[in-house]
């Protein structure tokens, strides 16, 4: 073979990358015909360049086609969030063992340093109906729980006969410490203690409530008025119905009171349709 038809050193090579980069370029021209930028929803950077650019090219297009998918539906959707401000749920009986806690330690007002006990309420933390009196007596004082004299014994008649136990509603006081002598409770008293009455319904959140006497039922209503102006009317607490009637003491005092003591207790019976329990 003669030296001018053998082939240029390189040359053959030279033709094989014009032939690869032809085709790659017809391949890529296809491409952009079919709109391939369409089927992503988004324009898709093709390179031009040689072979040995192409595989970085591929991986970024996939990692753009992976992120474009939607998420997939859990099976169990998960809880809400909390929001700002707001607390998981909190046993009732946890939130009355602290209001019971902060009374005993209480001094905001004379009576903090004359009790003996501290007397915050007694009864079920869910219990459906609340019963608020005055003030803690004399017993009461030395025994550190609302209504335990006679006039505790003829409540538990009244519970009994609207069908409750004793130990299935909560009993309590407008104020957790008993005023000497048993007398009314002043205004700044009645400022000092009645938040903690507060956070009792709040924790209990009853149905209804049942004020017995003046003291309760002025507080309970916000109505300065005589007794028997605030008997048989409708009042609320913070929205919860507020049933008014007599005092045990009073009842146990004046006997011919009982049946308007029943009668104004008739709404409690309509709510809760419970048979009475039998007397002991």
């Amino acid at each position: 073979m003669s030296r001018e038809s053998s082939p240029t050193p390189g040359s053959g090579r030279e033709e094989d990358r014009s032939a690869v980069r032809h085709s790659l370029s017809l391949h890529l021209e296809g491409l952009r015909t079919w709109k391939v930028d369409r089927i992503f929803g988004e324009p898709v950077v093709i390179p031009r360049s040689p072979a040995s650019a192409e595989e970085p090219s591929r991986r970024s297009l996939e990692a753009r086609t992976t992120t474009a998918e939607p998420p997939r539906p859990s099976a169990v959707p998960p809880a809400p969030p909390i929001g700002p401000g707001e607390n998981p749920p909190i046993d009732p009986a946890e939130l009355l063992a602290a209001v019971a806690r902060e009374a005993e330690a209480c001094r905001r007002c004379r009576l903090g340093g004359e009790r003996n006990r501290c007397v915050p309420g007694v009864g079920d933390p869910r219990a459906p109906l609340l019963f608020v009196g005055e003030a803690p007596g004399r017993e009461e004082d030395r025994r550190g729980e609302p209504f335990v004299g006679a006039a505790g014994q003829l409540l538990d008649r009244i519970v009994g006969a609207l069908g409750f136990r004793r130990e299935e509603v909560f009993i309590a006081n407008t104020l957790k410490c008993r005023p000497p002598n048993n007398r009314d409770p002043l205004p700044d008293e009645w400022g000092a203690c009645s938040p903690f009455l507060e956070r009792q319904v709040a924790a209990l959140s009853p149905r209804m409530i049942v004020a017995l006497g003046r003291a309760a039922a002025r507080l309970l209503t916000g109505r300065d008025e005589p007794l028997g102006r605030l008997r048989g009317g409708k009042h609320a607490y913070h929205g919860i119905p507020v049933i008014v009637t007599y005092h045990p003491a009073y009842l146990l005092r004046e006997s011919s009171a009982k049946r308007d003591c029943w009668q104004d207790l008739q709404p409690v019976v309509q709510e809760f349709g419970r048979p009475p329990l039998p007397q002991e």
